[in-house]
């Protein structure tokens, strides 16, 4: 079969395509967002560094883009080759059977109007965190999540919140099985960097302050936290900022990392090292930090838009779920009460590994992301 990606560069993206490595699969790529080539097995074809001028720059054209984008869009076949004119150019090309983007808002959205150009080639779209949770609630873009997911035949989350959520704005295509974000883990290698919880002395915080992410009240909130439990070192990754300066300004005594300064490697070997992992939002799937946190080992407390997280933390057994991401006092009383509670993160502990083992680890979920191509193969020959 072949098989047409439309993705950003991320490493998300990596890790599933990575699955298919020794499937018989022709695998190309279109790198929608024509921001670099990816890093990957050879036999992947990509579309990278398409973006081409048909005319040079025009003043005021960055303006239009950013507040009248309803404009630009119009003219923007005028100035510069579209997203729409070099998928419908490589479809052409290659004649995939199946077209699969991953994310919404910046890989589904914009070629909406060429898949509709092409109504019998299978679409597949990967739902990513925010895709639907969040901008569900905003008009003009709940009329853009309805378009696409009429025309969407295979639909593939991470959680079942999100199934749900397309089923009710419209999808009724094939559900897949939820796999989680990056396709699982290789769980038995990474044990080796696993501490004792006796030796785990890192409250660990994820460190995202955007539209979504709520780290400053956490952060603001451990300050109050070392003043009790002193033993602890507080580190903060994947830092926006905005919690940069609030730590530099207050001088605490805590480390952090801006958000590219670790590998996804190193991060994972510093939560085996972590008794907490911390992470809050106002929207989310089932963040793949907060995975990765249960394979390693730290004591998970994270918030719970739409009950997502409550999918894989039972609250009170194998974590803490923050209800409120944005109130100060339910956050300290809730990572006191982990504190305080050693023979709870032990219980929590073991029970987490033995969720990695039977779904977040990679063999497990190499099978499903395999199932899902076979299955539009068997539909296509019967």
């Amino acid at each position: 079969m072949k098989i047409l990606f439309v993705s950003m560069n991320s490493i998300h993206f990596v890790r599933w395509i990575e699955n298919l490595k020794d499937s018989e699969h022709d695998l190309y790529w279109f790198d929608v967002l024509d921001r670099g080539e990816l890093q990957t097995f050879p036999r992947v074809k990509q579309y990278a560094k398409w973006k081409e001028r048909k005319m040079p720059y025009i003043k005021g054209e960055y303006f239009l883009k950013k507040k009248m984008s309803t404009v630009f869009n119009i003219i923007q076949p005028l100035l510069e080759v579209t997203i729409d004119e070099k998928l419908k150019q490589i479809i052409e090309e290659i004649n995939p059977d199946v077209v699969h983007s991953f994310e919404m808002q910046n890989c589904s959205y914009p070629i909406l109007r060429t898949m509709k150009k092409f109504p019998n080639l299978k679409w597949i779209y990967s739902c990513w965190g925010n895709d639907l949770y969040y901008y569900k609630d905003l008009s003009r873009h709940n009329a853009k999540l309805r378009k696409v997911l009429q025309r969407v035949d295979y639909l593939q989350a991470d959680c079942e919140r999100d199934c749900k959520l397309a089923v009710g704005l419209g999808f009724s295509g094939y559900l897949n099985e939820v796999i989680p974000g990056g396709t699982g883990y290789m769980v038995e290698s990474l044990a080796k960097h696993k501490k004792e919880i006796a030796e785990r002395k890192i409250i660990l915080i994820k460190g995202y302050q955007h539209i979504f992410g709520r780290a400053l009240i956490v952060v603001q909130e451990m300050e109050k936290i070392q003043l009790t439990y002193p033993e602890y070192e507080i580190v903060i990754f994947g830092s926006h900022q905005e919690v940069c300066s609030f730590i530099e300004n207050k001088k605490l005594p805590f480390k952090f990392f801006t958000r590219n300064e670790l590998s996804q490697q190193e991060l994972l070997q510093l939560m085996g090292q972590s008794l907490l992992y911390i992470g809050n939002s106002i929207s989310d799937g089932i963040p793949n930090t907060l995975l990765e946190a249960i394979v390693m080992g730290a004591f998970p407390i994270q918030s719970n838009p739409g009950n997502a997280t409550a999918e894989i933390i039972a609250d009170g057994i194998n974590g803490f779920l923050i209800n409120d991401p944005e109130c100060n006092n339910e956050i300290y009383s809730i990572i006191c009460k982990a504190l305080n509670n050693k023979s709870l993160i032990a219980k929590a502990y073991a029970f987490n590994e033995n969720i990695a083992k039977l779904r977040l680890d990679y063999a497990i979920n190499n099978i499903k992301v395999n199932n899902l191509y076979r299955k539009i193969v068997n539909e296509s020959r019967s």
